[in-house]
């Protein structure tokens, strides 16, 4: 088992949903910890966020789920990360403070961000809540 944070389409109810990507593999019900922030800038791809990590950035919303190992290769498959490819998005840890019950806690979790090179002249997402600007676009 391990911890991912979400904060874009794999958030619950979104197109690549966490939960249902496990259910169409068989694969254990992610289990939801908490609301977390990480610190960085967000961008607007059109049909899905990207997520620069920056320690000086503004917190970008986001949940962390507890996971099965199993489903690392399906979120990899989502984000097309694979292994020796140079793509949009990368396969990185972070310790994310999350929200756990009333009480703040640091999980070294799984992210997927991009380079900040591939966000040039994308609109940021202010605020660092992808649902809400998706939401406020329609």
């Amino acid at each position: 088992m391990q911890y991912v944070f979400v904060y874009g389409t794999l958030r619950a109810g979104e197109a690549n949903d966490i939960n249902r990507a496990a259910g169409r593999h068989g694969i254990a019900t992610p289990e939801w910890i908490g609301v977390a922030h990480v610190q960085g800038r967000l961008f607007d791809f059109g049909a899905y966020p990207g997520l620069v990590i920056d320690e000086n950035g503004a917190p970008i919303l986001g949940d962390v789920y507890r996971i099965d190992d199993a489903l690392v290769p399906v979120l990899d498959e989502i984000e097309d990360v694979y292994p020796g490819v140079e793509g949009l998005f990368r396969s990185h840890r972070l310790h994310v403070e999350v929200d756990v019950e009333g009480r703040r806690d640091r999980i070294d979790c799984l992210i997927y961000p991009v380079a900040a090179a591939a966000v040039a002249g994308l609109p940021r997402i202010e605020g660092g809540d992808w649902v809400a600007h998706r939401a406020a676009r329609a």
